[in-house]
């Protein structure tokens, strides 16, 4: 760990903080509207279906998870300054490790029921008749690291969490060897524009390897890149300036080639994710070189040096409160969406009014349930993966 001890460590960014809380709490928006989707095999579906929701989800997907992933990056340097590798991978597995293992014991089956009750009228077992189940697994290394497999069993809206975990392990046994940050620094802080060549690895990801529906259009291997340049440009304040000073720049290149992305996508044929043909292969080259470079251009145009103020402001209550919450708020939400969506299909009303129907009881719902089965005790709080009392600052 000697070469993360030699430069001090960054600051606390807070507008990380407004990313990582905007993209959770926009997660409950943005499956409620896959209800509505007509290309997307969500859990519950609704009769009439429409292609909107797709182009509008183009937006969010190409940098809202890769934005969470590359701030994990940021918040693991920091970590594991404080701790080490090793406390560093106990932390991880307390914050990370727990709270997927207790969502897994209790409520994560929820949605997969839902799915089956909502797919056939005929369908009438109970939850707890079908919960054997779903917990008949078996372990697959081929999918790595989601190792257990089985007829009904998933991580389901989870993957985050497995993916997150696995990586900062990963990441701790990695740590040790050290990396040349020094050399990079001094590179990206010379010249503009080198803090957007990793877009290059993150097309050729996408591009080679493909993009996998399920964890919302990217390659699990290109969120690992995403965390571990995290990592990196949290090590050293060069990084950030370098990203301050490039943003507007990785705004327009991002911008331009997303333009081009979206039309070469959606004419790509019927599974662009993976198909080898030249046009899918372009489609997603294209949409790992926008990712890499929206994301950049996001972080480094809200890093501002005025961007922490305000902080005795009512405001600053409810925004360290959300970010307080991100976590609880991630694991819960899904299978309040579904359950809530599972008997608002069943209405005779146009799309937008059942849109709304399904957005604003789930998001009362989640924040009840962070509010009132989380956020209040020891126990509940540590198997949400969230840090001190209940009575101290969020």
């Amino acid at each position: 760990m000697t070469d993360t001890e030699r430069r001090p460590t960054v600051d606390r960014r807070p507008e990380l903080d407004a990313i990582r809380t905007l993209v959770v709490v926009g997660l409950v928006f943005f499956h409620a509207a896959l209800v509505f989707d007509e290309n997307d095999d969500f859990y519950v579906k609704n009769a009439d279906t429409t292609g909107v929701t797709t182009v509008i989800a183009g937006f969010a997907v190409v940098w809202a998870m890769p934005a969470l992933f590359l701030i994990a990056g940021f918040g693991s340097w920091h970590s594991m300054a404080r701790r080490g590798p090793g406390g560093f991978a106990r932390e991880r597995l307390r914050r990370l490790g727990v709270p997927l293992l207790f969502a897994i014991l209790t409520f994560l089956p929820v949605p997969v029921w839902l799915r089956l009750k909502a797919a056939d009228p005929s369908y009438h077992e109970s939850y707890l008749a079908f919960l054997p189940k779903f917990y008949t697994v078996h372990l697959d290394l081929k999918d790595f690291p989601f190792v257990l497999r089985g007829d009904y069993f998933e991580t389901g809206h989870l993957w985050f969490v497995v993916l997150l975990l696995t990586f900062s392990l990963l990441l701790a046994l990695a740590v040790r060897k050290g990396f040349p940050r020094e050399t990079l620094a001094r590179a990206t802080a010379a010249r503009r524009g080198v803090v957007l060549l990793p877009a290059l690895a993150t097309s050729a990801i996408c591009a080679g390897i493909g993009m996998e529906e399920a964890f919302a259009g990217w390659s699990r291997w290109a969120y690992l890149l995403f965390f571990l340049c995290g990592f990196l440009l949290a090590s050293d304040e060069r990084f950030r300036l370098a990203m301050r000073r490039d943003g507007l720049l990785a705004a327009i290149v991002g911008g331009a080639v997303f333009l081009v992305t979206g039309p070469v996508l959606l004419t790509a044929g019927d599974d662009p994710f993976t198909a080898m043909t030249t046009h899918a292969i372009v489609a997603r080259a294209l949409f790992g070189l926008a990712g890499w470079c929206v994301v950049v251009a996001i972080l480094g145009l809200l890093d501002r040096p005025n961007t922490d103020r305000g902080s005795g402001t009512p405001r600053s209550g409810i925004y360290r409160y959300l970010a307080g919450a991100a976590l609880p708020i991630y694991v819960l939400h899904q299978p309040i969406v579904v359950a809530v969506a599972y008997g608002v299909v069943r209405w005779n009303a146009p799309i937008l009014v059942k849109y709304l129907a399904i957005v604003v009881p789930s998001l009362a719902l989640t924040l009840a349930a962070y509010e009132f089965l989380v956020r209040r005790t020891r126990v509940t709080r540590f198997l949400f993966g969230m840090r001190g009392s209940p009575h101290g600052n969020e």
